[in-house]
């Protein structure tokens, strides 16, 4: 979504994809949030130098959703943002997760371990509230796709009208249509011209895993699934 974006010229991204302002950054020797509202607008153009009237700035951090500190920093300093949120299948969120950070070297573990230890992993990071802690960014594997749990958080600083949550597989399969909805949930007029929507940011390090694995997540999720359906108040494709 965020390389579409940038095809529209009225939609201005931060001088970086993934800010990571609000979650505190992916550095652990340095807390970005720390830093200041300050820092976090100079990622984006100065308002003097856009020549559009109706134009909107915009960034990527996927960690925002997850991090349980992000939402109530969003709400203090854009308290009027619109926020879209893309849900994967967290059955596939979770391997591909897990492929992610085999390929970045940060997992030696097989597969049926790294699940197995999340919960011994995460113990904790979580108890000490170290959510810039790399294990609890880098083996959440199971606990991003409790997807409910997230937006009930988000929804107690933002109300339910600013945030859109978008099925991604729709979105892959036909990403205009996601991209007009998006287009008019911010208030911006459609695309002028045809875009690419070549899909990008594919893995290529992932081999099929056993049926047990998936089997392990769909119990797991079973019950997350049905608490999202319940919030939103529809059913995706994978529930």
């Amino acid at each position: 979504m965020h390389q579409y974006f940038l095809q529209h010229p009225c939609l201005l991204p931060a001088s970086i994809k993934e800010v990571h302002f609000f979650d505190g950054g992916l550095d652990p020797n340095w807390d970005k949030y720390a830093e200041g509202e300050t820092l976090y607008r100079s990622y984006f153009p100065l308002r003097s130098r856009v020549n559009r009237k109706n134009a909107l700035c915009f960034e990527a951090s996927p960690d925002y959703i997850f991090n349980p500190v992000a939402a109530e920093r969003m709400a203090q300093i854009i308290p009027n943002a619109k926020i879209v949120v893309l849900l994967r299948d967290p059955v596939e969120r979770a391997i591909s997760h897990y492929f992610h950070e085999r390929r970045r070297g940060r997992e030696t573990e097989c597969i049926e371990i790294a699940f197995a230890r999340e919960n011994e992993r995460l113990a904790v990071p979580m108890e000490q509230r170290a959510y810039k802690d790399t294990v609890f960014i880098n083996q959440s594997y199971k606990l991003r796709g409790r997807y409910a749990e997230q937006l009930e958080l988000l929804y107690r600083h933002f109300p339910v009208e600013n945030v859109l949550v978008i099925e991604s597989e729709a979105f892959f399969e036909e990403p205009m249509t996601s991209l007009e909805q998006v287009l008019a949930f911010v208030g911006m007029e459609s695309f002028p011209v045809t875009i690419d929507v070549k899909p990008t940011g594919k893995g290529a390090n992932r081999t099929e895993v056993p049926n047990s694995i998936r089997d392990h997540l769909s119990d797991y999720f079973s019950e997350p699934n049905e608490a999202l359906a319940d919030l939103l108040g529809r059913r995706f494709r994978w529930m």
